[in-house]
């Protein structure tokens, strides 16, 4: 843990969260996992959430504020769904080791973060108006891992049958800005610890605004943003166990 990167700002994210109000995605990933959920011929009685906005969850009797260190018990849980916070983690694989062992045999773990594709329009965008301007790049967006990396990181967490899997969400704003008013409304402003600490200059945003239109538009001039949510799931591991769950 010494050695450990911090790369994200916990103060910050906390205070972004705090502050938001536009939840919709969240919505959408509480009846994804209810659909999931479905799909499973398993009873759970003791489950968790993990989670900044709890009042998604209320139909769910514990909901872990996310953290570094989770607020969990060994083994007190069947049922454990780590929801859209796992891409804010300094240590996302420490983050998986916790919920394993807070599961009991034969628990389920569902993990969901936001994959690499997740804003690829507004990156790009960002990323040439910088250079353009100012000839070099600052961290403004919390980098996404991608799904091929991320079922590994469930093999490191000792989780059985482990899989990933992804599905996105193509959300239309009126510009660019209206695009960048509502992430901060989501609670997923920029809390990068190595972000400026300064505002970006007004001609980066206007230039990044311009290429978002010129190559991101549709017909009716709108433009489309890209959300990638990758799913993990896994099982705390049970002596002969197998998958007649699935």
């Amino acid at each position: 843990m010494q050695n450990q990167q911090i790369l994200t700002d916990q103060r910050a994210r906390v205070g972004h969260r705090a502050r938001a109000t536009a939840f919709f995605l969240h919505e959408e990933l509480a009846t994804e996992v209810q659909e999931r959920l479905v799909e499973i011929n398993k009873t759970f009685t003791s489950p968790a959430i993990v989670s900044a906005f709890p009042q998604i969850w209320s139909n769910y009797p514990q909901v872990i504020p996310e953290n570094d260190t989770l607020a969990l018990k060994p083994a007190a849980h069947d049922l454990l769904i780590h929801a859209l916070s796992l891409h804010w983690a300094n240590d996302p694989v420490g983050q998986l080791i916790q919920c394993r062992r807070a599961l009991q045999p034969d628990g389920l773990f569902l993990g969901f973060l936001f994959g690499g594709q997740t804003l690829h329009e507004l990156r790009a965008c960002l990323a040439q108006a910088e250079l353009e301007t100012t000839g070099g790049l600052s961290p403004r967006i919390l980098p996404m891992a991608e799904i091929k990396n991320l079922g590994s990181l469930l093999q490191r967490a000792e989780f059985s049958l482990p899989v990933a899997d992804s599905f996105t969400k193509t959300v239309i704003y009126r510009d660019m800005f209206a695009l960048m008013h509502d992430l901060r409304a989501m609670g997923e402003a920029n809390a990068l610890a190595g972000r400026l600490r300064h505002p970006t200059r007004r001609t980066v945003i206007t230039r990044a605004a311009e290429l978002y239109q010129q190559h991101h538009a549709l017909e009716d001039g709108r433009i489309k943003a890209t959300f990638e949510i990758i799913g993990l799931t896994g099982w705390a591991p049970q002596k002969n166990q197998h998958t007649e769950y699935i």
